[in-house]
């Protein structure tokens, strides 16, 4: 493994963090000072250090100031480089900002099958927090993560480094973040592989950013829009009736808190008066940006949207949130076969790109988390999935010999518990995707099949959670939505412009809806969803 000697630094603590001072043999022995933020204090004011490298460091010269700016050699070479530290910054007239840079992370210098041999000689800067510190009589193991991977860099650092009297006072421990500079050298050792249990947030955190990235790349790839749906709406696009509800009637700030109910307008039959509310009339936090992905896919024909939605459901299970992400994509001039293959296509992809960029990450899943999660991510990907009626589907549990919680009938909403019996035994762990369920159990946008009791709607169900991905052909006979709406009870005047767009002319269109959260836990193997984002909102709890 890799080694380096060294220059230390560290500040003080605040929220489990510190902060770095730059080494002074770097930056000419120059020193600076912050200026902080009330809840982060100010660090520890450091003299030069003493001592020197028993490797001594090319001589290097600050090109740009800031933690990202790039510092060359004074002997020119191009393929020796180091990141300059952050110094004091000039406030002189004529002073120019220096470029960003991206920074080398450990994830960089170990990367490719040599794991980092190639990079030997260069003189580097690596910033991160301690995993592990081993003082022995003249040398010190420091383990350093930059959170960029799992596995640690190992700094070698001899008693005469400069900043050791930072190790021997005891300032590195666990947890304290340091700025080291050094020269990479070949180890000495053999190599060491440290066990590292990171916290769920962090490596959560990475696959959830390489899924959010994949899935922008896929539809972009295969030409759909991203538009932006609205977070404030005036219709329930599920109509389940469960929204938050967006006023100014109710105090809005902290010191109102205590204002009597008699404050809050209300008509002359004692009903609450929306027309003196902010927007006229009763808003909701939005539950999905599908009513508003059809309006653009009349436009740009295939588009997604990716955003925030709530739901003011009071379950308190580790499949449900208040506050989650969706994904919902729109095609015009498609049926529900299209939309299938549009779920599947999109799935396989997103799965086999954390399965390819996210190796490190899977293995820590695969071995405390959940044994076994990466096959069953890579059936998901290279397996065909399987298809099934909603009738074919309750015939199915009704033969299996099995006791359910849930009694299963023709008209019933499939459960989890039955749902998961289809994919992981009946299939044998297959995605299966369930067609054309009873209209009475599914919204009313969905187009009604010639049958009069169903709707082309679709579930695509996969192991351990069930169903993942739900989505429909919309309708777009004017005559048959309103009637539908109808029977729902919901007010066709609220939902004029989504009519609109069939009353002047519509296509066969279809989309899906995805709970981003939902597919992070399914790929992590994480068993509570609230685990899978980083400020959960649910029943009772909105803390941070």
């Amino acid at each position: 493994m890799a080694s380096f000697t060294s220059t230390i630094c560290t500040g003080a603590t605040s929220f489990s963090s510190r902060l770095c001072i730059p080494p002074a043999a770097l930056l000419h022995f120059w020193r600076r000072r912050h200026t902080f933020s009330s809840y982060r204090p100010a660090p520890l004011k450091l003299s030069h250090f003493l001592g020197a490298s028993k490797i001594s460091l090319p001589t290097v010269k600050p090109k740009f100031i800031g933690w990202r700016s790039v510092c060359t050699r004074a002997d020119g070479r191009s393929d020796q480089i180091c990141e300059a530290e952050q110094v004091q910054r000039s406030h002189a007239a004529g002073g120019t900002v220096g470029k960003f840079q991206k920074r080398l992370r450990i994830a960089d210098i170990k990367a490719g099958p040599a794991q980092g041999l190639e990079r030997v000689g260069q003189c580097l800067s690596v910033r991160g927090w301690v995993r592990t510190c081993r003082v022995q009589r003249s040398i010190t193991f420091i383990e350093v993560n930059d959170g960029s991977c799992l596995s640690n860099l190992q700094c070698v650092t001899a008693s005469d480094v400069e900043g050791f009297d930072k190790v021997h006072s005891g300032l590195i421990t666990t947890g304290t973040s340091v700025l080291i500079d050094g020269v990479l050298v070949a180890s000495e050792g053999s190599k060491q592989k440290i066990e590292l249990k990171a916290t769920k947030l962090v490596l959560v955190a990475r696959v959830r950013n390489a899924l959010a990235y994949a899935t922008h790349k896929y539809f972009q790839d295969m030409g759909f829009v991203w538009v932006a749906s609205p977070i404030i709406t005036g219709s329930d696009c599920e109509g389940a009736g469960q929204q938050f509800c967006v006023t100014t009637l109710l105090p809005f700030s902290q010191e109102d808190v205590g204002s009597p109910v008699s404050k809050i307008p209300s008509t002359k039959d004692g009903s609450i008066d929306w027309s003196k509310d902010f927007f006229g009339k009763p808003t909701f936090l939005t539950v999905s940006g599908q009513l508003n992905g059809e309006t653009y896919a009349s436009a740009l024909c295939d588009v997604y949207t990716f955003g925030p939605t709530f739901r003011a459901e009071n379950s308190n299970t580790s499949r449900h949130l208040a506050e989650f992400w969706m994904i919902e994509p729109e095609l015009a001039f498609a049926n529900l076969n299209d939309d299938m293959a549009c779920a599947t296509a999109y799935l396989q992809y997103v799965l086999r790109y954390i399965l390819d960029n996210c190796k490190e990450d899977m293995e820590f899943f695969n071995t405390w988390i959940e044994k076994g999660i990466i096959a069953r991510l890579n059936n998901v990907v290279e397996k065909e999935f399987v298809q099934l009626t909603y009738t074919d589907a309750v015939e199915l549990l009704l033969k299996a010999k099995k006791q359910f919680q849930f009694p299963v009938k023709w008209g019933c909403d499939l459960q989890s518990e039955h749902e998961r019996y289809i994919t992981e035994e009946a299939f044998l762990g297959s995605p299966v995707i369930i067609t054309d369920y009873p209209k009475d159990i599914k919204a009313f946008y969905m187009r009604q099949n010639a049958d009069g009791k169903t709707v082309a709607a679709m579930d695509v169900l996969v192991p351990k959670v069930g169903e993942l991905i739900g989505g429909s052909q919309r309708e777009e006979r004017l005559e048959l939505l309103e009637s539908r709406m109808e029977e729902l009870g919901l007010d066709k005047e609220t939902y004029w412009w989504y009519l609109d767009l069939r009353r002047y002319g519509s296509v066969p269109h279809a989309g899906f809806g995805l709970g981003f959260e939902r597919l992070v836990q399914f790929a992590t193997g994480m068993d509570n969803i609230r685990d899978v984002i980083p400020f959960p909102r649910t029943p009772g709890s909105a803390e941070f």
